[in-house]
């Protein structure tokens, strides 16, 4: 078979979520029922819970929800999406971070995601593009050359979660509803595809 031919074969669907229920997700990752305080019916799937998350009184917590579903390397790239649609939010020197997440998730390498890493660990503020690259340092792998452990499963989660809605703040008043529709639909396809 020539390389033409093996570029065209159909690939197996990329798994999007982790193998986790809501219900179960909440059980392994506490970290999860801190910040989410809707929680999963028993038997529930992640489109439902997250439909209903969307329709409650604090649909913000569908971003949590879907930051911790899905699987670390994915759930970054959603992230980036998610700051990419409000990148006139975003100060001037977030850019070049954006940028450099971006050529991340294209061609994802371990010394880039460590230098991202340390670059976000000793940045002077804590800006959506910053948090969005600690997401991306502790999502795969270890978070630096010289450490042994893989970081907690909660760890990008949270940094996810904390860059989307800081981000979302940034926004009017009047527009954030539009903007959370829009993470949420990009959130939905997630489910959807999975």
């Amino acid at each position: 078979m020539d390389a033409t031919a093996i570029d065209e074969r159909t690939k197996p669907p990329r798994r999007m979520l982790r193998d986790a229920t809501p219900a179960e997700l909440f059980a392994d990752i506490p970290q999860l029922a801190e910040l989410v305080k809707l929680r999963a019916r028993e038997g529930e799937d992640g489109l439902s819970f997250l439909a209903r998350l969307r329709a409650s009184t604090t649909p913000e917590e569908a971003v949590t929800f879907t930051a911790f579903a899905a699987l670390p390397s994915v759930a970054t790239g959603w992230g980036y999406e998610c700051l990419r649609l409000m990148a006139d939010h975003l100060q001037p020197h977030d850019r070049p971070v954006m940028e450099r997440i971006a050529t991340w998730l294209a061609s994802p390498s371990t010394r880039q995601r460590h230098e991202l890493m340390r670059d976000a660990l000793w940045a002077p503020s804590r800006s959506p593009a910053v948090l969005l690259a600690l997401a991306v340092g502790w999502s795969t792998g270890t978070p630096a050359p010289n450490d042994p452990e893989r970081s907690p499963a909660h760890k990008t989660p949270v940094a996810l979660n904390s860059a989307v809605l800081s981000c979302l703040a940034r926004a009017e008043l009047s527009r954030r509803s539009f903007y959370l529709a829009r993470f949420l639909d990009m959130a939905e396809a997630l489910f959807r595809a999975y």
